[in-house]
């Protein structure tokens, strides 16, 4: 069974190489599911049910996200009503939605996705290990096939949770942080691992916005736009080859398509 892990979608930019890229990959590369972390998909910021549903039919099957998936007023219903999206499961009881989920690929294989949050530099949320330990008991009773987005600033604390989950997932990989980390592999138990996948966006940029006001933000530290960006679009993500019996990771592959137009970073 093969999996595209992809970082964090970037707006429009982002958008548009997910709606080019997804189902010739997928078509290409023998895909069975599809997992992208969509907490800043809409307007740079955010998920909507709208932008939701045109990542999910431009093949998509499974939206992680993180901090910024609050962002849009509509995404507290949007989590209640569809697990294929998830908020990082170790928010306190009561937040909208659900940190893990499992779907069903065309071949009928079952495959466990789970969302977590690291707490380094970060809102000083529940503890990811643990939750994590926690949700794995559940999905473990429906599939060996396992995902584990962690989104977290700190690469230290990326590692660790890919050692910690090391034998326990099939694949742990980073987001949150939009730059791309040279150092996939499989651990030595058996699961994939990528400190940060990238993100999917604009890469003539400051982390997917437009340089020009990002410099003067940091120059005059004052309040200033950061509008998404719009040049050097590029999709990021992980193919990651997996043992439908066992659940170990038997290859790892980091991708990357470099759009061939420029698209605005402009929000309908």
């Amino acid at each position: 069974m093969r999996a595209l892990l992809i970082g964090d979608i970037i707006g429009r930019p982002g958008r548009v190489a997910i709606e080019r890229f997804i189902v010739p990959l997928r078509e290409e590369r023998a895909i069975d599911v599809v997992i992208a972390n969509c907490e800043n998909a809409a307007g740079g910021a955010g998920i909507t049910p709208s932008v939701a549903d045109d990542l999910f039919r431009a093949g998509v099957d499974v939206l992680t996200s993180g901090n910024h998936v609050w962002k849009k007023r509509e995404a507290f219903e949007l989590l209640r009503l569809d697990h294929r999206i998830l908020r990082p499961a170790n928010y306190p009881d009561g937040a909208p939605g659900t940190g893990s989920t499992v779907v069903e690929t065309l071949t009928g294989q079952k495959v466990g996705v789970l969302n977590v949050m690291g707490r380094v530099f970060m809102e000083p949320i529940d503890c990811p290990f643990r939750v994590a330990e926690q949700e794995l008991v559940r999905l473990k009773l429906v599939t060996p096939i396992i995902v584990v987005d962690m989104h977290a600033e700190a690469t230290s604390e990326k590692v660790a949770m890919g050692w910690f989950l090391d034998g326990k997932v099939s694949c742990v990989f980073g987001t949150h942080t939009h730059i791309p980390t040279a150092d996939e592999r499989i651990l030595p138990q058996g699961t994939g691992f990528i400190t940060d996948v990238g993100m999917t966006g604009p890469y003539d940029s400051v982390i997917g916005r437009r340089v020009d006001q990002i410099l003067q933000r940091f120059r005059s530290h004052l309040p200033v736009r950061s509008d998404v960006a719009e040049g050097n679009v590029q999709l990021r993500g992980l193919l990651v080859d997996i043992d439908a019996v066992t659940g170990r990771a038997t290859a790892v592959e980091r991708l990357t398509k470099v759009l061939d137009e420029r698209v605005t970073g402009g929000e309908p």
